[in-house]
């Protein structure tokens, strides 16, 4: 706020008088010079600050040898491209071409994973139709065969088998065995994990894996059950997740091995320039 009455006497900024000992002059020193020095520290702290927290944060991920990243032209692209890389000898390493994938019907929006939340963006939430950005570790392989080429751990789904995406659930963002678990509001889950027994002979959830986007549902309304899964069109999109062909997804899980620590990075590509070298991301070759 400002005014345009002159300050009284007990409002005005005090001078502060320092004596020079080798000149005599008077050093006159205002509080509001003063500040703005303070001011200009603090600028130049926060600058210095970002790269270093960033760079701190990477450690998360310090122990991945395997890397998934999947990139779009911008936080509402709902189509990208996935490539794999390999940690050789410390740098990465791209394994194979990119591979087309579909994402959330809205685009993509800053999730809850490895990588510290951010608000530079759009933010997931449940039922947003975005696929979580961010870096997250990749959990089990699912699928309705009873096992599958892969070096991740695998569970074969049952009719019973769901993931819950009711946020007041206590078991929300987790895939239950709704036969064996018994608790309110399980049965107002919509997320079957054989939805070929339950939706009309579905084929997209035959094999995947789980990416591990606010674990545990430990932020409320903040995402659930986000997959990489087949998708059934290449021009479709999903709800949040990540879909390729049954080509990609075989390739893809027949490298994938658990004992890599692998990673799952999804970025606009903006966003990928911007965090690549705070966050040790792979250079893009081809």
């Amino acid at each position: 706020m400002t005014s345009d009455t002159p300050p009284s006497p007990a409002t005005t900024m005090p001078v502060i008088h320092n004596l020079d000992q080798t000149t005599q002059r008077p050093i006159i020193l205002t509080i509001a010079r003063r500040a703005r020095l303070l001011l200009m520290a603090v600028l130049l702290s926060a600058c210095t600050h970002q790269p270093l927290a960033a760079a701190t944060e990477a450690r998360a991920w310090d122990d991945a040898q395997q890397l998934v990243l999947v990139t779009s032209a911008g936080w509402s692209s709902t189509h990208g491209e996935l490539r794999r890389f390999e940690r050789v000898a410390g740098a990465w390493t791209q394994v194979g071409d990119a591979m087309p994938v579909a994402l959330g019907r809205s685009g993509s929006g800053w999730g809850v994973g490895l990588s510290d939340a951010r608000t530079d963006g759009p933010v997931k939430r449940e039922g947003d139709g975005r696929a979580p950005a961010g870096v997250f570790a990749i959990g089990t392989a699912f699928g309705y065969a009873n096992s599958a080429r892969t070096g991740l751990p695998y569970q074969a789904m049952t009719g019973n088998d769901w993931c819950i995406d009711v946020p007041d659930s206590a078991y929300y963002n987790r895939i239950i065995d709704r036969s064996a678990v018994r608790a309110p509001l399980l049965d107002q889950s919509s997320e079957p994990m054989r939805r070929d027994l339950h939706l009309d002979g579905d084929q997209r959830y035959r094999e995947g894996f789980v990416i591990e986007h606010n674990l545990d549902g430990k932020v409320r309304r903040g995402g659930s059950c986000i997959f990489a899964h087949l998708w059934n069109d290449p021009q479709g999109t999903t709800a949040g997740c990540t879909a390729m062909s049954a080509d990609s997804m075989d390739a893809l899980l027949a490298w994938l091995d658990q004992r890599k620590h692998p990673v799952f990075v999804l970025l606009p590509t903006p966003q990928y320039l911007a965090l690549k070298s705070s966050w040790n991301l792979p250079e893009i070759s081809r």
